[in-house]
């Protein structure tokens, strides 16, 4: 009988511990996954600059769109650099896309901007930029589903309850019209 309890309880402490290292695990790839939103927004925030340069040499009196650039790009940029949350953080994001396609829309003025070689490269660059952001948001919120989905789950609920696991917060746009891709095509 003393066996059968010691196996019982040995069981049950195999189960909380192997529960626990899940939980961690989950949550360790869920800060992977914000790591990589973080690597691309950073490579966005760098490229704005050298775009806003480029253009600014051909349109010169369209100042203020690019003022509205940069100062979008400094907002976002300091709300990553705060830690902001996924939500903060989409705002800012949608308020920077929004202006990166004025940018874009400006380009058509000027012939000469789209032909530009160091104008064409950057489109391209942040092209692939917006691509990997996208990637890496929907990694992280895979990641996000998984560890809150085992955070909800019995018998796992019990172990997440009983050290305080909390949810995460998935990467969402809200507005519809923020949920579109910079386009970067002419």
């Amino acid at each position: 009988m003393s066996w059968i309890l010691l196996i019982v309880i040995l069981a049950i402490v195999v189960w909380v511990i192997s529960a626990y290292n899940g939980l961690i695990t989950r949550r360790n790839q869920v800060k992977e996954a914000w790591s990589d939103i973080d690597v691309q927004l950073k490579r966005r925030y760098d490229l704005i600059p050298n775009l806003v340069e480029t253009v600014k040499g051909y349109a010169k009196h369209e100042q203020e769109t690019l003022d509205k650039v940069i100062q979008a790009r400094n907002m976002a940029q300091s709300a990553h650099d705060a830690g902001a949350t996924p939500e903060e953080l989409a705002k800012t994001e949608a308020t920077l896309a929004g202006m990166l396609k004025s940018v874009f829309a400006l380009s058509e003025n000027y012939p000469d901007l789209k032909a530009n070689q160091n104008f064409l490269k950057l489109q391209d660059e942040l092209a692939d930029t917006e691509n990997k952001i996208q990637a890496s948001r929907r990694f992280y919120n895979g990641n996000a589903r998984d560890f809150n989905t085992a955070l909800q789950v019995f018998p796992t609920n019990l172990i997440a309850s009983s050290f305080k696991f909390e949810e995460v917060k998935f990467f969402e746009i809200e507005n519809a019209s923020e949920r579109e891709n910079v386009k970067v095509g002419f």
